[in-house]
């Protein structure tokens, strides 16, 4: 792995500053600095922004919609990306993206991946269910299938997922779904694209501790899919699964806005007094903190783009997405743990979104209390979410360890 920094690097890296900052619309610019929720017309406005420009997915093939860089351009693209503090594009691109372009037929490919790419479409995944989170491969939705009127055949899917991110904004959905109850769990499953629009669908808001809405609970009723909507095999859908939790987990380390958390968290505290009045940076046991949290996150950085040499490589994730979740999120939960313990009381009054959305509307402390507490309690999920940080490091025993 060559991560040497070249002079054209260094061009590269001003040439990616500079676009980010002339393009990158300033009204999302501005929510985001406030840590007000963006709707979906704002996140797919810079979206189609870098799809336009052609830098909306670097690490795809480049007959797909990559750029071809190599891993210190790609490096030095999220960590500009970052800097700006910008949002991601829509949903579900990084997960289903590459499953379509790896899996999908001629016409999936045209149908979906291309609109996909140009924002057209959005995405959902319906994996976890109520009684099926760590354990995925334990699900119940079941399809079955049969032949419909018109000689084609067709699955009727019944069923609930659940913790569904943006399923009140999404187009289509990859869903897994059990088309063989006699199977053993992982072999029965089936993975399946559903029109959100189709009957029988009907999504329910979850609002979060933090007052957001980002998951919902997903029901299907007696919903009919076309069997040329299956990607991949029937009862092989395991497989297709697990690659794509492998592209979510790693998408999950979140490195680069890591790094620029832990700059913003070093601006406040040198801003923030603490008891004796001076600047909380000062202070000796949470100027530890801090350090120990730089050392991890530098070693994560330096696992991170060993991952991305890989993909350049031609390499898909591996065992190492693992270890880029579980580090990734201990990392992200520690650092809004130090905010919100910089913020120190004036971070309680805005549990639950209060004041509302609009900024420190109420100004009572600093003004990043505003997203102290939600930011703590949101950031809770990402230990669970993408498979709990307890299953990836029993995937790491077996798979690195060989236990």
């Amino acid at each position: 792995m060559d991560l040497d920094f070249l002079p054209e690097h260094a061009e590269f890296r001003k040439e990616v500053r500079s676009w980010i900052e002339d393009n990158f619309p300033k009204a999302i610019r501005d929510k985001q600095a406030t840590g007000e929720h963006l709707n979906k017309e704002e996140i797919l406005s810079w979206h189609k922004i870098l799809y336009k420009k052609g830098w909306l997915t670097p690490s795809w093939p480049v007959e797909h919609g990559g750029t071809g860089w190599d891993a210190v351009r790609k490096y030095i693209f999220s960590e500009e990306l970052a800097r700006a503090n910008t949002t991601g594009p829509s949903f579900g691109l990084g997960m289903i993206g590459p499953v379509l372009y790896t899996f999908g037929t001629p016409d999936q490919k045209e149908n979906l991946l291309k609109p996909t790419l140009a924002g057209d479409i959005w995405w959902c995944q319906g994996y976890s269910e109520p009684g099926a989170g760590s354990d995925l491969a334990g699900l119940s939705t079941k399809a079955e299938r049969f032949t419909g009127e018109d000689g084609k055949e067709y699955y009727k899917v019944n069923g609930q997922k659940t913790w569904t991110t943006q399923g009140h904004f999404a187009d289509w959905g990859f869903f897994l779904v059990r088309t063989d109850p006699d199977a053993k769990k992982q072999e029965g499953i089936t993975f399946l694209l559903i029109d959100m629009k189709t009957p029988g669908i009907t999504v329910r808001p979850i609002i979060t501790i933090d007052g957001g809405h980002e998951v919902n609970d997903t029901f299907l009723e007696d919903v009919i899919v076309p069997v040329e909507n299956r990607i991949g095999e029937e009862n092989k859908g395991w497989t297709v699964a697990k690659y794509l939790l492998g592209h979510e987990r790693t998408g999950i380390a979140g490195v680069a806005r890591s790094k620029r958390g832990i700059e913003r968290l070093r601006e406040v505290a040198g801003n923030q007094l603490a008891d004796d009045g001076k600047p909380l940076i000062n202070d000796p046991d949470f100027r530890r903190k801090v350090a120990e949290l730089e050392v991890d996150l530098q070693a994560l950085e330096y696992t991170e783009l060993r991952t991305l040499a890989g993909e350049s490589s031609g390499k898909g994730p591996g065992p190492e997405a693992s270890l880029l979740k579980v580090k990734g999120t201990e990392v992200g939960q520690r650092l809004t743990e130090l905010t919100l313990e910089a913020a120190d009381h004036y971070g309680a009054p805005y549990f639950r979104g209060f004041p509302k959305e609009g900024g420190n509307a109420l100004p009572i402390g600093p003004d990043f209390a505003f997203k102290a507490g939600p930011g703590y309690f949101n950031m809770r999920k990402t230990s669970i979410f993408g498979g709990s940080n307890e299953i990836q490091r029993n995937i790491m025993a077996k798979a690195v360890l060989g236990l």
